[in-house]
């Protein structure tokens, strides 16, 4: 038996999240995805398999700490959200654990009156 590494680890968690959860066109999946370098996130109707809405970091310039992007990419997506009348979420954190960027982003999501 061999090891798995730390992206099978993560499919792997992810897979099981996402048995559990989806996203409808009143309540979407809210998604994050992150690279080395970014963060992404995404609001997903799963009924229609279309995306919403998204929003990601690459159009900062600014040398900001990962928690600050992140903070500001959950700002943009809660924003978007609302212009779009939607106030309520189901967040899907990609498999990765709830520390760190991705509670940041969602706590962030959180204080601009999205609820999940």
């Amino acid at each position: 038996m061999t090891k798995q590494t730390k992206k099978q680890t993560r499919i792997q968690r992810h897979k099981r999240v996402r048995a559990k959860i989806s996203g409808t066109a009143s309540r979407p999946r809210l998604v994050v995805f992150r690279s080395n370098k970014h963060l992404y996130a995404q609001l997903i109707n799963d009924d229609e398999g279309k995306v919403v809405l998204q929003t990601s970091d690459l159009k900062e310039k600014t040398k900001k700490t990962g928690l600050e992007t992140a903070k500001q990419l959950g700002k943009d997506i809660a924003a978007k959200a609302k212009e779009k009348d939607i106030t309520t979420i189901v967040f899907d954190r990609g498999g990765y654990k709830y520390h760190g960027n991705i509670e940041a982003l969602a706590r962030e999501v959180r204080e601009q009156g999205i609820s999940f």
